[in-house]
């Protein structure tokens, strides 16, 4: 089980939002590669970023901070990237410039041509990120709740070759409410790529639960608000999640 820390930019720090909502962030650093080595030390198997302004801009908006980050620990980690990601120049920039996975978003269900296009020129490199609520799934920084189901997309998608699927409840997201396991799992049940939780972290407990489950097909979760307020050590959970999953 993956324990994969979330590093969220917006003009060039690191801040944790709650549900979504660009007014309501919390700034947690002013140096995002030198979070991003922290969380590299402390035991990360791979990193995840997410570009907030370019996520609402449609644009990448803070590459000076992703490429510092790349720089400081993309041989030591992988490190996949999501926001403002709308055409294949962008994410062949990025994967030239040492990132490796590509996460798409609202684009994936606004535009799929662009994401078979995607996967067909960038094979294992592509993870779409599907954001829901109630099983229904939202797009436009949540902002916009669309009739599609999670399960019916995301069975598409993996036809197209998507690397994985990282699953956000947005109701949950940043409230340390608890990971929607139930959800995650039906989803992970219905799918042979992986799963990626999100949405909610709160402690040890969800890490927990998610080992439990994990053999359905659940390949880590997201780190957000809990490991930046210290709810969760992030080496201890790391440490119990391998020993649970050993």
């Amino acid at each position: 089980m993956l324990l994969i820390p979330a590093i969220d930019l917006k003009d060039g720090h690191c801040v944790r939002l709650v549900q979504g909502d660009m007014d309501q962030s919390t700034t947690f650093g002013e140096d995002p590669a030198a979070m991003a080595r922290k969380w590299v030390d402390l035991g990360a198997r791979r990193l995840h970023l997410v570009d907030l302004n370019g996520a609402f801009a449609g644009v990448p908006k803070n590459y000076t901070a992703i490429k510092a980050i790349l720089k400081e620990v993309g041989d030591d980690v992988p490190v996949q990237l999501g926001g403002g990601i709308r055409d294949l120049d962008t994410i062949e920039k990025y994967i030239d410039g040492g990132l490796r996975y590509v996460i798409i978003g609202t684009a994936a269900v606004k535009n799929p041509g662009f994401l078979r296009d995607a996967c067909s020129a960038f094979g294992g490199h592509i993870i779409v990120g599907l954001d829901a609520k109630d099983g229904k799934v939202a797009t436009d920084g949540w902002s916009k709740l669309t009739g599609h189901e999670v399960i019916d997309l995301a069975k598409k998608f993996e036809d197209w070759g998507v690397e994985s699927i990282i699953y956000t409840d947005i109701g949950r997201d940043g409230m340390l409410t608890g990971i929607n396991i139930e959800a995650t799992v039906k989803l992970a049940q219905a799918l042979t790529i992986p799963v990626i939780a999100s949405g909610g972290l709160s402690g040890m407990e969800d890490i927990e639960k998610l080992c439990a489950v994990q053999e359905e097909g659940i390949e880590g979760v997201i780190c957000g608000r809990a490991i930046y307020t210290g709810a969760l050590d992030f080496a201890a959970a790391q440490a119990r999640a391998d020993a649970l999953s050993g």
